[in-house]
């Protein structure tokens, strides 16, 4: 069970799932004087019927409800502390997920034909949603701030743990790389800098600049949208983009072109929002030549026999030749999105990058590939070097070689029973009503009673 996050993120994008009508619709649960309808728990349920993982059983839907209700006293409470999220933080997040779903689905024009709404109604639609779950989530760390775990609980919480529900971890891997990009050579950078001051000169004429991003930007996750980013913070661009996008100061002011490291761009200010802002960009990549990967390869090689000779070891080669942004800033450590930690069971390193696997196939720990030619997510070519850091073999939980986990399950454990300590306190003094039909619910024991008579 995860305590931070509730099982079901209580808004419909997440899924991409229009709001499927029913014909009965019903309370079913009375938070304090927060409701919860029939059809907010068969919408959910919808939604995880969705999601492959999910194992559909006859329980869920109390699982569902119970969460819902959790959700509710909880935001009751941080309303009553005086706990806030600010608007920028919910729009931020709603933007993040149109953003994510928007190139999940094709475009921001397809999401606005699937549900038969416009942006701005889809947003306002599951803004207090969003709001909600935020101020839940907030409690929830209140409530757990300053719970630690001694080195002695967390052997007392294994050695509880019965022999034959110990977990089984499958072999996990730490990988590290260093990466050479091509250069683009000069005349190339040059005439794509042409092409975009030609582009510029048409905006200034008055040409329409999202018609004009949807022609030419070669950025994939914003053309078909006429460059629109949405609303953004400082801190999510490229800083020379970011730098010359925060430095507008009017609605449809137009930027002089900016180079980053991913091409040319001009940038156009659509609004402002507090710290935030909102912006467009056509994006013009100078193409790379045979020629400048040829140069790469040659590149990388010479790093490659640099290591071979024992000049450097991997982390000091990563911090002086490695042209990848994020992994260099922890010395070419790959870290597993699943996890945010840098061990990967096979199948998370073969869903990060399929050609990872065989790659490292007859490494042992401590040995390095040859340069290889590789596609980043961005599309890019390019060459990396692959540094086996440790393999682990398949084995059962124990806690010299998983303390760390082991202290993560024993400390996740300790929080959850705060968070129930606190809910059975909160609840013996918060009015609940819940439906007869879910009363039969185990899971929903805990809510019975307080039901009103």
């Amino acid at each position: 069970m995860q305590l931070f996050k509730p099982l079901v993120l209580a808004v419909g994008l997440a899924s991409g799932l229009k709001a499927q009508p029913l014909l009965v619709d019903k309370v079913v649960a009375i938070v304090d004087n927060r409701i919860i309808l029939l059809s907010d728990v068969e919408q959910a349920y919808l939604q995880m019927t969705q999601q492959p993982s999910t194992r559909l059983t006859e329980s869920l839907k109390c699982q569902l409800l119970d969460q819902m209700m959790t959700e509710k006293l909880l935001v009751r409470q941080a309303e009553l502390d005086s706990i806030v999220v600010s608007a920028d933080q919910v729009e931020q997040e709603l933007d993040q997920r149109i953003r994510y779903f928007s190139a999940m689905i094709g475009s921001q024009e397809k999401l606005e034909t699937y549900y038969g709404k416009s942006i701005l109604e889809i947003k306002e639609d599951f803004r207090e949603q969003i709001r909600e779950r935020q101020l839940a989530d907030r409690m929830r760390s209140t409530i757990v701030e300053g719970i630690k775990i001694t080195p002695s609980e967390v052997a007392a919480y294994f050695q509880s743990l019965p022999p034959d529900s110990l977990p089984y971890f499958n072999t996990e891997v730490e990988v590290m790389q260093l990466v050479v990009y091509p250069r683009v050579n000069d005349m190339v950078r040059q005439y794509t800098r042409q092409r975009m001051e030609e582009l510029l000169a048409r905006v200034k004429k008055g040409e329409d600049f999202g018609a004009l991003a949807r022609t030419y930007s070669k950025d994939p996750g914003s053309a078909e949208q006429g460059g629109d980013l949405g609303f953004i913070s400082r801190g999510e661009l490229d800083p020379a983009v970011e730098a010359a996008a925060f430095s507008l100061k009017t609605p449809n002011e137009v930027s002089d072109i900016v180079e980053s490291r991913y091409g040319f761009h001009i940038i156009q200010l659509l609004e402002r929002r507090g710290g935030r802002i909102r912006i467009r960009h056509i994006l013009l990549k100078p193409e790379i030549t045979t020629y400048d990967i040829t140069r790469a390869s040659r590149r990388a090689d010479s790093i490659y026999q640099l290591l071979r000779n024992g000049a450097y070891s991997f982390e000091r080669a990563v911090g002086m030749f490695s042209e990848d942004d994020q992994s260099r800033s922890g010395g070419g450590l790959l870290i597993n999105p699943s996890t945010q930690n840098s061990t990967f069971e096979l199948a998370d390193l073969a869903a990060l990058d399929a050609a990872l696997v065989p790659a490292l196939d007859t490494l042992q720990p401590g040995q390095f590939t040859a340069p290889l030619l590789f596609r980043n997510r961005q599309g890019e070519s390019g060459f990396r070097i692959l540094y086996l850091k440790s393999r682990k073999p398949p084995h059962q939980a124990n806690l010299r070689d998983d303390f760390e986990r082991i202290q993560q399950m024993a400390l996740t454990g300790k929080q959850l029973e705060a968070v129930n300590r606190w809910l059975a306190e909160r609840m013996a003094t918060t009015y609940i009503y819940l439906s007869p039909e879910f009363k039969s619910c185990p899971e929903l024991k805990k809510w019975n009673r307080r039901d009103p008579q």
